[in-house]
Formats: structure tokens, C-alpha cells, sequence
């Protein structure tokens, strides 16, 4: 029986590894909802389903240059865990570097992510 501790520890190597992308096509529930601390510029704040969550992060991907990231974690209790994400950042749109300190909270449902929620410290 895989775990919650199982499922954070693998999201932590492929996010370590520089697979985002691939560890949300792995462990996103097909309703996957993710909130974000702030919305992309005329966006909403919270994407629902695949193709809105996938959009988003194609959105950021697409927006901003990434010099490096830290991932810390995780930390897991009952069917939620906590990854702490440092990044060195520069968004396209403005060309000023900026470190962004992130903590996400996942929540399980069936082994998959059914909710990512973002918190920030910038």
C-alpha cells in the first residue's frame, strides 16, 4: 500500500529533480483543484481540473526565468503534506530578479492530489 509519506517523498525527488511538470501528471487528481496565493495577471486564483492546472503552470513556466530551487520537505500528517519551495526567479515582464519562498500544501484523495493550496513569502 503506497502512503501518504510515499507519494510526498517521490514528488520531492522529481520537483529536486526538475520534473514539476511530470510530478503533477503523476499524483494531480483528474478534479484537481490548486489555489494560489496571488492569480496570474486577469486570472483566477484557483484552477480546477487538469487542463486549468496544467495551463496555469505552462502560464508560469512561459512568464518567468528560473536560476535555481531548493525543495524542502516533505512533511506529511493523515492525508496532507507540506513541500517548502525556494526559487531565484526573474519574471519576464518586469526583468527583476526575486527570491520567492513557497510553501504548498497537498492534499490526497485515492493516492492523487486533490487539492495543492500555495502559500508565499516573497
Amino acid at each position: 500500500m503506497t502512503t501518504t509519506l510515499d507519494i510526498a517523498n517521490d514528488l520531492v525527488a522529481l520537483c529536486k529533480a526538475g520534473k514539476f511538470a511530470e510530478c503533477g501528471e503523476k499524483y494531480w487528481a483528474p478534479d484537481v483543484i490548486s489555489v494560489e496565493a496571488g492569480a496570474p495577471p486577469g486570472g483566477d486564483p484557483v484552477s480546477r481540473g487538469l487542463s486549468e492546472v496544467r495551463g496555469k503552470g505552462q502560464w508560469w513556466a512561459a512568464n518567468h526565468e528560473v536560476h535555481s530551487v531548493e525543495v524542502e520537505g516533505p512533511y506529511a500528517n493523515g492525508d496532507q503534506f507540506v513541500v517548502r519551495f525556494k526559487m531565484e526567479v526573474t519574471p519576464k515582464a518586469s526583468g527583476q530578479r526575486m527570491t520567492m519562498d513557497e510553501m504548498a500544501v497537498y492534499t490526497l484523495k485515492d493516492g492523487k492530489i486533490a487539492e495543492e493550496r500555495f502559500f508565499y513569502n516573497m
